[in-house]
């Protein structure tokens, strides 16, 4: 019996990268996950990869009506939540102060912060006492990247939501916890980047190597 046998868990970017790792490690676990993604040959992709006690459904983060969606197809399905996992995400890592646009402001706090608020607060009827909430945010919260400014900032917000929220629902003995990973070379974010950028960020980790998502079940 797996640790998480008979519980239902909701992963948000869950196409690739970490958020599809834990979801095939979720199952692996015997939980049923429903994963969300933006664009639907990536999400059937990533159905297929998980195999068995999954739901793929469209929605982008960013997009209330799109989170509405989500959690509607949930309640109709299975009608509660044990674990949510709020990792949609991402941003430019190469804007540099001078270069930053109104529009990679608004999309990066869009996806990354407002995302993040609607994607718990939407959930919050479906939420079981004792839940499980987590939030995706990043070692740039605490580090700066050269560049890497407003998705340091947006994922700061993230961080500090957690806090706020672990208070706001601990009558409810839900767990509100922030990881805060460091650069994961297999995400969408890294994988546009070039291989001088990916060795300086690697030059910054103890370890002189960026991480990896993949699950080896």
């Amino acid at each position: 019996m797996g640790k998480l046998n008979g519980k239902v868990a909701v992963i948000t970017g869950g196409t690739s990268g970490m958020a599809l790792a834990t979801a095939k490690r979720f199952v692996e676990e015997g939980a049923y996950v429903f994963i969300s993604g933006r664009r639907q040959e990536q999400l059937d992709k990533a159905v297929k990869e998980i195999e068995r006690n999954v739901t793929g459904i469209r929605a982008d983060s960013a997009n209330p009506a799109d989170l509405d969606r989500l959690f509607d197809v949930v309640r109709r399905e299975k009608g509660h939540i044990d674990v949510l996992f709020a990792s949609a995400g991402g941003g430019e890592l190469d804007k540099p102060i001078g270069t930053i646009t109104d529009k990679h402001l608004n999309d990066t706090l869009n996806l990354n912060v407002k995302g993040t608020v609607f994607t718990v607060q939407k959930a919050l009827p479906l939420l079981r006492e004792g839940a499980s909430v987590i939030l995706n945010s990043s070692i740039a919260n605490e580090m700066g990247f050269p560049g890497g400014s407003i998705y340091g900032a947006s994922k700061a917000a993230v961080r500090s939501l957690a806090r706020s929220w672990a208070a706001e629902l601990k009558d409810r003995k839900i767990r509100v916890n922030a990881i805060s990973p460091g650069p994961i070379v297999d995400t969408g974010s890294l994988e546009r980047l070039g291989d001088e950028f990916k060795a300086q960020m690697a030059s910054r980790v103890p370890l002189g190597r960026l991480g990896l998502s993949k699950w080896i079940g």
